[in-house]
């Protein structure tokens, strides 16, 4: 899906692949991670990463980072093979990985100055540690940090640069719900920034909320790809009408939903006792995709 808004000087509408990849194969002996991956990210997009423990997800953003090497295939972040990193190339990157690995003699304020040094133009750390939801916390050390509070500082460490790119792997595990709305409306924020964004999750509402995109990898392939609302031809599947007579309760699938439900109005003449009417959710194409059936 190609953003509407103009990024980083790009006239809207013209395609600038900010990742590249193609014929990506990892393996580790005789086993195969990531096998024959292709697949690009535009200028601004969000695309998110899905699929189940062993996919190879992590180790594909590991080798996009340039944090582990590949063994074919070719590579291009922000025009450079990341096998082949460059101090300025690094700069432009904001990374939040899967790991925790923070100092935790240093308080939360101390972390953020110190990262700050390394980016030719940083945020200011007073508005990241707002962005992030630490404010109140900037004085505390990492090691008094709750959890979910930690895992915002990482993020907090993953943005303070202005990043062209931003990697997200599983970047809310340990939030709890309020916190993970701030950090979609951060992430919306960036995204309209101009910040392109390439997330990795488990939580399958946060790919639908945030993502212009999603790919589906199970086995180091990616078995499908589109906007979440549309993927896996859920644009196009029945929606699921059920509701309660007299006879007790029913359920109907059909591809004429609304139709469906005005024929039940008039039948009942006027509201249908607890009516229900939805379509296949991403999770359920989703466990679908990864030979998962409810």
């Amino acid at each position: 899906m190609l953003p509407s808004r103009a990024v980083g000087g790009i006239v809207e509408g013209i395609m600038n692949n900010v990742i590249e990849v193609s014929g990506l194969q990892k393996r580790y002996g005789e086993r195969t991670i990531v096998d024959q991956l292709e697949f690009h990210v535009t200028a601004g997009e969000v695309v998110s990463l899905l699929g189940p423990n062993g996919a190879g997800k992590s180790t594909t953003i590991e080798i996009l980072e340039g944090f582990r090497g590949r063994d074919g295939g070719e590579v291009q972040v922000l025009g450079v093979d990341p096998a082949h990193p460059t101090r300025l190339w690094r700069s432009r990157l904001g990374i939040v990985l899967q790991d925790r690995s923070l100092n935790e003699e240093l308080t939360a304020d101390e972390m953020l100055r110190h990262f700050s040094t390394f980016y030719p133009q940083p945020r200011g750390v007073t508005d990241v540690l707002e962005l992030v939801g630490l404010s109140e916390h900037r004085d505390q050390r990492v090691a008094k940090l709750s959890g979910g509070q930690q895992r915002r500082l990482e993020v907090g460490l993953g943005v303070i640069g202005r990043p062209d790119l931003l990697f997200l792997d599983e970047p809310t595990t340990g939030f709890d719900p309020e916190a993970r709305r701030q950090f979609w409306d951060l992430i919306r924020m960036l995204a309209h920034e101009g910040t392109t964004i390439l997330l990795t999750t488990h939580y399958l509402d946060e790919a639908e909320a945030l993502a212009d995109r999603a790919l589906i990898l199970v086995d180091g392939r990616i078995v499908a790809e589109g906007p979440p609302a549309t993927i896996g031809g859920r644009g196009h599947l029945g929606a699921t009408v059920k509701w309660v007579g007299a006879d007790g309760a029913h359920e109907q699938l059909t591809e004429t939903p609304t139709a469906f439900v005005a024929g039940l109005a008039a039948e009942f003449g006027g509201e249908v006792p607890e009516l229900v009417v939805s379509r296949p959710s991403l999770e359920d194409v989703y466990l679908k995709m990864i030979g998962i059936h409810q």
